[in-house]
């Protein structure tokens, strides 16, 4: 295995150094290429994920994690929209980001260079194999892909398709600049990877809260955070109460296995009695609220699926169709529970009070903090990437959702004309 791992890491390198001299011409037909081989291979990737989707129900995985791990005929066609986007994006190679000339008359130039080997370990999601080894070649790296075993066969195919996509683009296509591992039980790929020093440049954990502090505790390589959501929406007295209302159902219902749902509703006590049940009804009973007190009692006539909530409840990960709901007496209040409860991924306010709200988002320590919109917008797709790595919930390189230029740093380039110091 340690032979076998050193000569892959050895051939990404080799790979990364071929895809960082490539132009952007060369990239994006490359990436057309990939396009087409994608789409010839559809039947065959829909049928591998259907027999995965059947493999995680037969182990009795939740319906809102196999919305993570399917796919259909909408989200193939999402995925190969993405490419496009990312094709038509401007390559972030090159950029001069800034440039001065010192007083001895050195010019210095800080331009972006690609990070060279990326790995991402990830869950489910078969389109992050896709969209993840989209932009790192746009961005002129190459990638190593440690998908889950539930999605195996879905990504084979994928990463197949890929391959031969970038072996018909001729010099542009940098077939190795792409590899999927094959998952062991024991995770010990895994471990090789988080201890790669000097062979892999950066890893990015994209998944649940368990993958994602395995990484982060155990890596000896740069890591790039990606978080788990316990992303809130907190009901100021001032707010719409319908918008919030629709809005708190938008952010929890469809997709509730996303990272960008939110997980605890905070409300006013001011507009409680108001508010709760316009909630109540928007979810129909499929949302179970797990709630205080003082909400429980206001609930407990017009919501069915209602039990009284735990301290364990708030700050906790559902991703499924439960939603902890919590009173406040000010937005103050709400910003401190916010901060001290959040994977600082995504926060909304509802308010007609422009003040409070320009409050809300300067105080709350978030990636991304709405006023009156759905926390469901944080997305490489949504934001205008076309797609992204994941949703950094860390504060240094990248925060957000991450893009092309997410896995590119800078160097500076220094001309003389023969000063020393």
């Amino acid at each position: 295995m340690a032979d076998e791992f050193e000569e892959l890491c050895a051939g990404l390198r080799v790979a990364s150094q071929k895809t960082a001299l490539l132009t952007a011409l060369q990239k994006n037909y490359a990436l057309e290429k990939v396009v087409e081989s994608l789409q010839k291979n559809k039947d065959a990737i829909l049928e591998a994920n259907a027999q995965d989707v059947a493999d995680s129900r037969s182990r009795g995985v939740s319906e809102a994690l196999i919305e993570r791990l399917a796919l259909d005929e909408k989200k193939f066609q999402s995925i190969i929209d993405a490419i496009g986007v990312i094709i038509s994006q401007t390559d972030p190679i090159g950029e001069e980001v800034a440039g001065w000339k010192i007083p001895n008359g050195m010019q210095i130039r800080q331009v972006r260079v690609p990070l060279g080997v990326v790995a991402i370990i990830y869950e489910s999601r078969p389109n992050v194999t896709v969209d993840a080894f989209a932009l790192a070649y746009k961005s002129g790296n190459a990638i190593l892909l440690r998908g889950s075993s539930s999605a195996l066969k879905s990504n084979s195919v994928i990463v197949k398709a890929i391959r031969e996509g970038l072996s018909a683009a001729g010099e542009a296509g940098v077939t190795d600049a792409v590899f999927l591992c094959q998952p062991k039980a024991d995770h010990s790929d895994v471990d090789r990877i988080l201890t790669a020093l000097g062979k892999i440049d950066v890893v990015l954990p994209r998944g649940g809260a368990r993958l994602i502090q395995n990484v982060v505790q155990n890596a000896k390589i740069p890591v790039i955070e990606t978080g788990s959501g316990v992303c809130h929406l907190f009901v100021e007295k001032s707010a719409d109460l319908d918008v919030a209302a629709k809005i708190a159902a938008n952010a929890k219902m469809q997709r509730p296995g996303a990272c960008n749902a939110i997980e605890t509703v905070l409300v006013q006590r001011d507009v409680a009695s108001a508010f709760l049940p316009l909630m109540a009804k928007a979810f129909a009973d499929k949302v179970e609220l797990r709630a205080d007190k003082e909400s429980f009692a206001i609930l407990k006539d017009c919501c069915k699926n209602l039990r009284e909530a735990t301290d364990e409840d708030f700050g906790f990960e559902f991703l499924d169709f439960t939603l902890a709901v919590k009173l406040v007496s000010s937005a103050n209040e709400a910003i401190e529970f916010i901060n001290a409860h959040n994977t600082k991924h995504s926060e909304c306010i509802v308010t007609n009070d422009r003040s409070i709200a320009r409050d809300f988002q300067t105080r709350v320590d978030a990636a991304c903090v709405y006023v009156n919109a759905s926390t469901r917008f944080t997305d490489g797709g949504q934001f205008g990437f076309g797609a992204e790595l994941g949703i950094s919930t860390q504060k240094l390189h990248a925060r957000g959702p991450m893009g092309i230029k997410a896995l590119t740093t800078t160097k500076f380039l220094i001309d003389g004309d023969g000063q020393i110091r």
